[in-house]
């Protein structure tokens, strides 16, 4: 059996990646630039863009299942092509934001796709990432042990990285996950003030936690973190995932109902979730 993974060099990917390899799986992995790719010497490295499918063809020979990562103006051509090669099953990374109905734009023309193709499907939807944060606090974390967050006390209930390729790697070996849609959360809701604390803690330093306004953050976003303007006013709840204006009064925390039915790791593949702390001191070195 091979697999091809799309978004391999990602968050995600590389863990889907990793994961496959030590089950022994033969992996292939999609990337525009295979000369600049760092993956285990078991991986078979192809060049190709989702955004121009017909460099997809080479890829997708001998494939039989594919971890599909969310590029939606090409969603429909992709799945084509990845059905005429034999493809039974797909794996799509999608996003918490389709199950609460705030994002119609990107995830959820993938998983149309996919379910409209007549393969076996499963979409794995995570919300808040972990990994975020070492977008946003890593460099003040690094050079001044300090962290900078409009919402101190907001809490969120964010999913380690690996736990996503986790639940995505049991979708692509195992069967009883055709049709499942994972809306995926961590195993405990924390605040970013308890998060900080984590960090700290593996750090073996004090982090000091300063509160700042939603538009002091929006111009650290643009200016430091590098993010689009879109992107930030998204984080800072200014906007909806498909860009719609949004209550920027609304308090920024961890509410169950407004995702819907949220899938634990255990409910998804029986197994516990990683916490934050765990996720800290797997990342202690980015904030180093």
């Amino acid at each position: 059996m091979k697999i091809l993974v799309t978004g391999a060099t990602g968050s995600v990917g590389r863990h889907v990646t990793r994961a496959l390899v030590e089950r022994g799986v033969e992996v292939r992995v999609l990337t525009r630039n295979p000369a600049a790719a760092d993956f285990p010497e078991a991986v078979e490295v192809v060049a190709g863009d989702l955004a121009r499918p017909e460099t997809l063809r080479p890829a997708l020979e001998g494939v039989e299942r594919l971890y599909l990562f969310p590029h939606p103006d090409t969603a429909g051509e992709v799945v084509a092509l990845a059905k005429d090669a034999g493809v039974r099953r797909v794996v799509v990374l999608s996003s918490a934001a389709v199950t609460d109905g705030s994002d119609t734009t990107h995830h959820t023309p993938v998983e149309r796709a996919v379910e409209e193709s007549g393969l076996e499907w499963t979409h794995v939807r995570p919300g808040e990432f972990m990994g975020n944060k070492v977008s946003l606090w890593g460099a003040s974390i690094r050079a001044e042990r300090l962290v900078r967050e409009p919402f101190p006390d907001g809490a969120w209930a964010p999913v380690h990285e690996r736990d996503i390729a986790d639940v995505a790697v049991a979708a692509l070996l195992e069967d009883g996950h055709a049709g499942a849609a994972y809306t995926l959360h961590g195993p405990e809701t924390s605040s970013r003030r308890e998060q900080v604390a984590a960090i700290a803690a593996a750090l073996g330093e004090e982090v000091a936690l300063v509160e700042i306004s939603r538009e002091e953050a929006r111009e650290r976003y643009i200016t430091e973190v590098g993010f689009p303007p879109e992107v930030a006013d998204f984080m800072l709840g200014y906007t909806d995932y498909d860009g719609n204006p949004a209550d920027p009064d609304a308090e920024e925390d961890f509410d169950v109902t407004s995702y819907g039915e949220l899938t634990s790791l255990r409910d998804a593949i029986g197994k516990p979730g990683r916490t934050f702390a765990e996720w800290a001191r797997d990342h202690v070195a980015d904030f180093r």
